[in-house]
């Protein structure tokens, strides 16, 4: 894409799948306008993963403004909601948003839910019962509308869903239908999502993870295993569950890289597939 073709005026999102060259387009974005780039990415806002979630590099956020990266910690609960409130009040300078988390970008250009937080009791009891019963037995309790609208092998949409059942009595489409109106409706926007053809994102994800183990994706691993929770949010960071897992002596390093690559070109095939449903009015651009 020509950069000539972004506008200088609006708010320019940029959303894609992993590995899609997202963060590049929007340093260039950001030099040429002098705009801040904003962290649209779920995983991407936890201190303990910066080679394994892709975050900017030091020298990146160095040369050009960078917020909500890297500035939760790892056992902090970090919602759709608290991006939200984060991201509000950087709307009134030049910004591009930029991540592969399509549920902030429809909350930003759509609005979100008013829901009530999760008690600790309740989640504690959801986290209980996908290890030992997993997503399928949660999904089988939830209202049909919801199901609709959820992605039913989204192991995490799915837990919350079933906590927002449990701790309000009601859905969370029924709660979804009284969502206020959108801080950025997507009109008003620049809102870009990049298609990427699969053998050429497939060929980037496999070249990517070899490069993250050499710029210390493992080391990075080696430093959450003291106090691994696969259940923390933060654990979900594509590669960290196999990384550990060799770290663990459970399987071979070379096991680990090829369980890694495979989960992220899934999680890629879901991302694209989520943004086919949900972003028919962003303006697509294919890749290569």
């Amino acid at each position: 894409m020509k950069l000539g073709a972004i506008s200088r005026d609006r708010a320019v999102l940029i959303a894609g799948p992993t590995a899609s060259g997202k963060s590049g387009l929007a340093m260039e974005i950001a030099a040429r306008d002098g705009r801040l780039i904003v962290n649209a990415d779920a995983l991407q806002v936890y201190d303990n993963w910066r080679v394994l979630t892709a975050r900017p590099t030091v020298a990146d956020e160095a040369a050009l403004p960078h917020a909500l990266y890297g500035h939760v910690g790892r056992h902090e609960p970090y919602s759709v909601g608290h991006w939200l409130r984060e991201v509000a009040p950087l709307l009134d300078r030049p910004v591009v948003i930029v991540g592969g988390t399509g549920l902030n970008f429809n909350a930003l250009t759509r609005g979100l839910a008013d829901i009530p937080a999760t008690p600790p009791p309740i989640r504690a009891e959801a986290d209980a019962r996908m290890q030992a019963e997993g997503r399928r037995a949660l999904l089988a309790e939830l209202d049909a509308a919801t199901v609709a609208r959820i992605d039913p092998l989204n192991g995490a949409r799915v837990q919350r869903a079933w906590e927002v059942m449990r701790t309000t009595g009601r859905g969370l489409a029924s709660w979804q239908e009284e969502t206020p109106a959108p801080l950025l409706p997507v009109e008003h926007a620049e809102a870009v999502v990049l298609a990427p053809e699969t053998g050429w994102l497939n060929d980037r994800i496999d070249r990517r993870f070899a490069a993250m183990i050499a710029d210390g994706a493992l080391e990075e691993a080696r430093d959450n295993l003291a106090d691994w929770d696969p259940a923390r949010p933060s654990s979900r960071a594509i590669g960290g569950p196999e990384l550990i897992t060799y770290l663990k002596g459970e399987i071979s390093l070379e096991a680990a890289i090829a369980a890694a690559t495979l989960a992220s070109r899934q999680y890629a095939k879901r991302q694209r597939t989520w943004f086919r449903s949900n972003m028919a009015g962003w303006r697509q651009l294919s890749l290569p």
